[in-house]
């Protein structure tokens, strides 16, 4: 028989991230998950101590997803390809999941570090620190950390402006494959 704390505790979370995907992050009050989750108002502080430790756990849901989407893109005999696969995944991902991929990245939740939210993002950020090094393999600098975190950056802009509709009006094409490309582009040198 399942533990029945066990059990609350994930069902608080699988509601949070149903609420966050469907509603948005503005939805994820204390008292709304619990509702949902037919418990009351105060269940969630036995799992949760604050309401940022409720948001942690269902922000790293979405690490864990994010994930899921980026596994076996290591494998890839190509790193090139293989990051422009991640630049689309992620592009995707914060398409489809826009209420979870603005709550993963809350500069407070990760601060914080709730329910190991750093450990979840650098291990993903490893990725693609791996497929920069493989990508530069021979060039020396700067190191592939910091290309890896330049092109994260550029590649979370890119999701962040496409999704408001502001890049496709500035460049004027609903294709976002050339943005990645020269993005790629500008940060390992041309292909």
């Amino acid at each position: 028989m399942p533990d029945p704390d066990t059990t609350l505790r994930d069902r608080l979370v699988a509601v949070g991230v149903e609420l966050v995907s469907s509603d948005g992050t503005g939805a994820l009050t204390l008292r709304e998950i619990a509702r949902r989750a037919g418990v009351s108002h105060g269940a969630p502080r036995r799992y949760f101590p604050t309401h940022l430790s409720l948001l942690s756990a269902i922000a790293r849901e979405g690490y864990l997803d994010l994930g899921r989407r980026l596994a076996g893109l290591g494998d890839d005999a190509d790193p090139r390809a293989a990051l422009l696969a991640l630049a689309r995944r992620y592009l995707d991902f914060a398409h489809t999941q826009r209420g979870m991929f603005e709550l993963m990245f809350r500069h407070e939740l990760l601060r914080g570090n709730q329910i190991g939210l750093r450990e979840a993002s650098r291990e993903l950020f490893g990725v693609l620190v791996g497929l920069v090094g493989r990508a530069r393999a021979g060039v020396p600098a700067p190191p592939p950390v910091v290309v890896a975190g330049a092109l994260w950056a550029n590649l979370h802009g890119i999701a962040q402006l496409w999704q408001w509709g502001s890049l496709q009006m500035t460049v004027q094409t609903e294709d976002v494959d050339p943005l990645l490309r020269a993005a790629l582009d500008a940060h390992l040198g041309p292909a």
